[in-house]
């Protein structure tokens, strides 16, 4: 067996059947989450699995796992192509899925992390049972167009880049990650919509179409899924809110700050317009979402429920 990466392993729990969050609360686990096959869940840039006891996914595993689903989560390159990304996921599956002895997995990714399962479901789709992509630009993002226009082998270029490799190498150091390098580059020219085409002619399971449709829900015996949110500043309390305000200035379409609703389709669409920002997708920054909006953990819940009951 290859050598594991960093994972978070949340061990499936006996289960009662009871019908209600509030009585599984009450009582212990319902079987709501109890999906066949273990869920696994991957990060988009500058991502990780947690930094300093915070989680990317904040507080969504341990919701998963309390209802009887079993959860990974895994860590690639902060920075690099799709391909890349995919390739270090890849062995993070083969190891997941010979520990947990399911065959199979179901796969979930935030932002770049849509390509990067979507990579690893399109060359072994024997090891993929579903795949979701969570705000993901399958098209590309305005915002990476907008940085693109940065002349290629410039001094500025030279210069953003190295402030970004060196974001990226601080993210890996603090979260105890094992890459060496970060690609900011290679990222760019992944999520920006040249890259996108390039990579979506290469790999095209699940990618609609037209425009703005709906992509094949079924591809080799995978599922395909996906859901993203069109808010932006979504609570006053949320610092971050102010940066993805800025970022959605470059799309002339509704957006979530960093990838437009259009370009998140991948596959059965569930929705495409939650009043979510990109971080509330992910229910950060540490749950300071929209009141006015379903929270983040429960649509998670709603697709492990929803894989549940498709068998996967």
């Amino acid at each position: 067996m290859k050598k594991m990466r960093p994972l978070v392993l949340a061990a499936s729990v006996a289960a009662l059947t009871l019908p209600a969050t509030s009585q599984a609360w009450w009582f212990g686990s319902s079987s709501y989450t109890k999906t066949k096959y273990p869920i696994v869940l991957t990060h988009g840039m500058l991502g990780f699995d947690s930094i300093l006891g915070v989680d990317y996914w904040y507080g969504i595993p341990s919701a998963l796992k309390r209802d009887g689903a079993s959860v990974y989560v895994t860590q690639v390159s902060q920075l690099d192509t799709s391909e890349a990304r995919g390739e270090e996921l890849l062995e993070q599956v083969e190891d997941i899925v010979a520990i947990s002895g399911k065959g199979k997995v179901n796969l979930i990714g935030h932002s770049h992390g849509g390509p990067t399962i979507r990579y690893v479901a399109a060359v072994r789709p024997d090891l993929v049972a579903s795949v979701t992509s969570v705000g993901s630009p399958h098209k590309g993002s305005a915002a990476a167009d907008f940085i693109r226009q940065v002349p290629a082998g410039s001094a500025a270029e030279t210069l953003l880049a190295g402030i970004v490799n060196g974001l990226g190498a601080l993210i890996n150091f603090l979260s105890g990650g094992s890459t060496s390098t970060q690609n900011a580059l290679g990222s760019l020219e992944s999520l920006n919509s040249a890259g996108a085409a390039a990579f979506n002619a290469k790999y095209p399971q699940g990618v609609p179409t037209s425009a703005c449709g709906e992509g094949a829900y079924s591809v080799n015996g995978v599922r395909y899924y996906s859901w993203s949110g069109t808010g932006v500043a979504t609570n006053l309390l949320d610092i971050s809110d102010a940066f993805l305000f800025a970022t959605s200035l470059t799309f002339n379409e509704p957006n979530d700050g960093l990838v437009g609703r259009c370009s998140s389709h991948l596959g059965q669409v569930i929705r495409d317009n939650y009043n979510m920002n990109h971080l509330d997708e992910v229910n950060q920054t540490l749950g300071l979402t929209s009141l006015f909006e379903t929270d983040p953990v429960t649509v998670y819940r709603q697709q492990a429920n929803r894989l549940k009951n498709a068998g996967l």
